[in-house]
């Protein structure tokens, strides 16, 4: 667990807001580049200070719920959108979501957009998902706009070798962003135009119309859970083995109901 507070904050682009966050402790945090994540504690609104749960090895679930709910933080999953070990400071990228009246939603982006120097924080050290293995003929990543830190973080981390493909989902067009990513990967960015459209699916029909060159590539699909779902599904179908997928539903859209 590494105690932190907020730095500054800023709008990078239309659907995405940075937290920068520094403290003594997390000159020692092991970044290992890639998709590296953590658990981010941050108190609510109510609450005068952040009480966190006393982890013991991986144990931290429990102790967490240990605590009151009047007195318990908020946690959510987020990966390292860059860090600068010789000053301490760790960006935090927090997508924008807005509900129907343009109002903003979830706890963690509401808690990022009103973010103010001196907040304090916490960071639970997770590590890194991206498995890829070292005879990997090709690697393709795929991720609506949650998944873009770790997409933008696994194509800097990258051998200068790698050949494969990003396709990258996004609601707006400023979203689009400069990668840093070995020539032999090539970046298709899907604009979602339709703001009724269910997130992840136009990147998902993208991946639909892709078919590995062979069975010993890698893929690594995230996002919305029909997106990370229906893509393993694809790339199951097209031949590539199960254990050279990784997948995950970040989060679940709810069609929202006519009143």
């Amino acid at each position: 667990m590494f105690r932190a507070e907020v730095v500054r904050t800023e709008r990078v682009s239309p659907s995405m807001h940075r937290v920068t966050v520094t403290g003594p402790e997390l000159a020692e945090f092991p970044w290992l580049g890639y998709d590296h994540w953590f658990r981010l504690f941050f108190q609510l609104p109510h609450q005068e200070t952040l009480r966190l749960p006393v982890v013991d090895g991986t144990r931290w679930w429990q102790p967490y719920l240990a605590i009151p709910e009047e007195e318990r933080p908020h946690c959510a999953n987020y990966t390292v959108a860059d860090f600068r070990p010789q000053t301490a400071e760790m960006d935090i990228d927090f997508v924008v979501h807005r509900g129907p009246s343009g109002e903003l939603e979830g706890g963690a982006a509401i808690w990022a957009c009103g973010a103010r120097p001196g907040d304090p924080l916490a960071l639970l050290d997770q590590g890194v998902l991206f498995d890829c293995p070292p005879d990997a003929s090709e690697v393709l990543v795929v991720a609506d706009e949650t998944g873009l830190p770790a997409a933008t973080g696994i194509l800097r981390s990258l051998p200068p070798g790698t050949v494969g493909r990003l396709i990258q989902e996004v609601p707006h067009p400023a979203d689009r962003r400069p990668l840093t990513a070995p020539a032999g990967v090539s970046v298709t960015w899907i604009v979602r135009d339709d703001r009724a459209s269910v997130p992840g699916a136009a990147a998902l029909d993208e991946l639909l119309r892709h078919t590995p060159a062979d069975t010993s590539g890698y893929a690594f699909v995230v996002g919305e859970s029909t997106l990370a779902t229906e893509g393993r599904r694809h790339l199951r179908r097209a031949g590539l083995p199960k254990e050279r997928i990784f997948f995950s539903g970040f989060w679940k859209h709810e069609l929202r109901q006519a009143a």
